[in-house]
């Protein structure tokens, strides 16, 4: 090839890409147990964070785009998972809240994480610290 720097194993982004589908289709077995898409899986880990908060602020801490947000709370919202409600003292914002359903699948899933990782035996415990920390620079750079 003439463009050496055009061959896929010098490409960052294709490497991640393969990452992102793997560990995503691990993510996919797991999930179904408890009836959620990858997407509806980080919107809960948000919220068992920290509930009844805005969309935006949602959409902040997942990186979901807001089209998508929407899409997956009205799913979301016919699971009986979270409802959408009007903020008491500004009545403009909306909030999102876990209902009963929503809070007690986060036990249900509170294995998941640790299923996943020793599904990767070759990756150290710092080294997994220090792919999350490249990641976030990569990530940081990028926005």
């Amino acid at each position: 090839m003439k463009h050496s720097q055009l061959h896929l194993d010098n490409q960052i982004c294709h490497r991640l890409y393969m990452a992102a589908n793997s560990i995503t289709r691990r993510y996919r077995e797991s999930l179904a147990t408890l009836n959620l898409t990858y997407p509806q899986y980080v919107v809960m880990m948000a919220l068992w964070e920290k509930d009844e908060i805005t969309i935006a602020e949602l959409v902040d801490k997942t990186a979901i785009d807001g089209s998508a947000m929407t899409q997956i709370l009205k799913k979301m919202t016919d699971k009986a998972l979270l409802a959408i409600v009007k903020d008491e003292h500004d009545k403009r914002k909306r909030l999102v809240k876990l209902r009963s359903h929503g809070q007690q699948l986060q036990d249900l899933a509170a294995d998941i994480p640790a299923q996943i990782r020793c599904q990767i035996p070759h990756l150290t415990d710092d080294e997994a610290q220090q792919l999350m920390h490249l990641l976030d620079k990569v990530v940081q750079d990028l926005n």
